[in-house]
């Protein structure tokens, strides 16, 4: 979906006569900067790797926002676990008769409601498994992005319109712009202003 519709041009300063292509590129060039499909709220999984020794991960795309008010963003996680590699964990007999009961890199659910959630920054701290043993690697399928597209988005939308239309190779006559030869240019488009009001949405772990 484009981040500015055609009643919006005039107020983030575009001709009103300004073509949707321009927008769908420029929508496509956000998405591509922020390394994510899409600013709307969407449905994501990850599977993360739990570093040994901790209980903690951190979720890729921010902001958190779940489906319905009143809910989670975490819509299911599963953990697993393996035994940990040589010097990462210090065995002890009670670890020992777990180890023995266990079946390492088997996936388990794990109840949403007994995981910590930190919204500002997308930190889940996982409980203890039943027997125990930490988990080295988690799948979480969970919601975010922007519930309502803000100024800063429309603002940023609108700038890469109007840097591309500055560019003496896009600012000629075409029937279509195409999102690739946008591309090209994208080191001069999004522009350190863009960047700044992108930099919230930017996948934070990937890339």
């Amino acid at each position: 979906m484009a981040y500015l519709q055609p009643t919006d041009y005039t107020n983030y300063g575009l001709p009103a006569t300004t073509t949707a292509d321009w927008i769908t590129a420029a929508t496509a060039l956000i998405n591509s900067f922020c390394r994510r499909p899409d600013l709307n709220v969407i449905q994501y999984t990850e599977r993360l790797r739990v570093t040994a020794g901790a209980q903690t991960v951190h979720l890729s795309y921010l902001p958190l926002a779940p489906l319905a008010p009143a809910t989670s963003p975490i819509v299911s996680i599963e953990g697993r676990y393996a035994r940990p590699r040589r010097g990462e964990l210090v065995e002890t007999p009670m670890l020992e008769i777990a180890w023995a009961f266990s079946l390492p890199g088997q996936w388990v659910s794990i109840d949403p409601t007994t995981v910590d959630l930190d919204a500002n920054t997308g930190e889940l701290t996982l409980p203890w498994n039943v027997l125990g043993l930490p988990y080295n690697e988690i799948a979480v399928t969970y919601t975010a992005g922007l519930a309502t597209i803000g100024d800063d988005v429309m603002s940023a939308c609108a700038q890469i319109v109007r840097n591309a239309q500055a560019q003496p190779a896009l600012n000629t006559s075409k029937s279509q712009i195409d999102t690739m030869h946008l591309q090209y240019f994208s080191s001069s488009l999004v522009d350190e202003t863009v960047q700044a009001w992108l930099r919230p949405y930017i996948a934070n772990r990937l890339g």
